[in-house]
């Protein structure tokens, strides 16, 4: 049985709503940086590293390292992270 022709256009006009495009509730640490209401992961990794560079929070001998003011310490955990181990501090601090 042949499946129904769909346009071609469909697929790409779709929400994308699942992933990282899946909105999710910061808490209220992360939320101190991101805002309050829900978002999609995408959108939190956007606004974490607008913060980070409007504060000038990357160390200057080593880009790949974020050092911690006092609101992302409570999202961290600690006064550096590097930025590749940022989403797992981030994925702490949403829920789905």
């Amino acid at each position: 049985m042949a499946k129904a022709a769909t346009p071609a256009g469909d697929k790409a006009a779709a929400p994308k709503t699942g992933g990282i495009h899946a909105p999710v509730q910061p808490s209220p640490e992360l939320g101190a940086i991101v805002g309050n209401d829900r978002l999609p992961r995408s959108e939190v990794i956007s606004k974490m590293w607008e913060y980070i560079k409007k504060h000038n929070l990357q160390n200057p001998a080593n880009k790949r390292e974020i050092l911690a003011d006092p609101a992302l310490e409570k999202v961290f955990g600690k006064k550096a992270v590097s930025m590749f181990e940022m989403n797992k501090h981030i994925a702490a601090h949403v829920k789905a």
